[in-house]
């Protein structure tokens, strides 16, 4: 069942905007995120790609909790500053990543029929953690991006997806260009080397 081209369209666009609108530091990414979501579920569904549904789904959660963080949270409850993750804390968020990508890499290939079921959930493993780093503006988060992009773009061709290939192109050069943009304006970590909960 693909999905229909002005559908992934309209997806790619909203995806676009909010990403670049991730990369100026304008809370408004994450409902116009929230709409790209949402559509992506119907579209990763019709490309049998069901790790990338369900993420999508997670990112449904994840576009509320982020805007939340961007508007209130932080010590003050006036909204996140860029900072920048430790050693440890960047491993603990791999390792996480690892463990989530493992898990649903064996559930997709046993029980499903989903199309390229380790890279699919290998993709969203790392991509849940890059997604949590970037709502607590974690510096971190750009080159996770940079590097899962360039994958996904592989990926989105393989599967026929190639409008949503073209945007993940353009997520990769915007993650570079987001990674220069919050390094200008990064903001010592006082909790350096503690985990992904600071």
């Amino acid at each position: 069942m693909p999905s229909l081209p002005w559908t992934e369209l309209i997806a790619a666009s909203m995806g676009a905007l909010s990403v670049y609108w991730m990369t100026q530091q304008k809370p408004a990414a994450w409902p116009t995120g929230l709409v790209m979501v949402l559509m992506y579920i119907w579209i990763f569904y019709g490309a049998r790609l069901y790790s990338e549904m369900l993420l999508q789904m997670v990112y449904v959660v994840m576009q509320g909790y982020g805007w939340w963080q961007w508007l209130r949270g932080g010590d003050q409850q006036q909204g996140r500053a860029v900072s920048s993750l430790g050693t440890a804390g960047i491993g603990q968020g791999l390792l996480i990543g690892l463990c989530i990508s493992l898990a649903l890499g064996l559930a997709m290939d046993r029980y499903t029929n989903a199309n390229l079921p380790w890279l699919d959930a290998a993709l969203t493993g790392f991509s849940l953690v890059a997604q949590y780093w970037m709502a607590k503006k974690r510096l971190q988060c750009w080159p996770l991006w940079v590097v899962l992009d360039v994958v996904y773009v592989g990926m989105f061709v393989t599967a026929g997806l190639y409008l949503t290939a073209v945007l993940y192109l353009f997520f990769t050069a915007l993650a570079v260009y987001g990674w220069l943009e919050w390094r200008v304006t990064l903001k010592p970590n006082p909790n350096l080397g503690q985990g992904l909960s600071t």
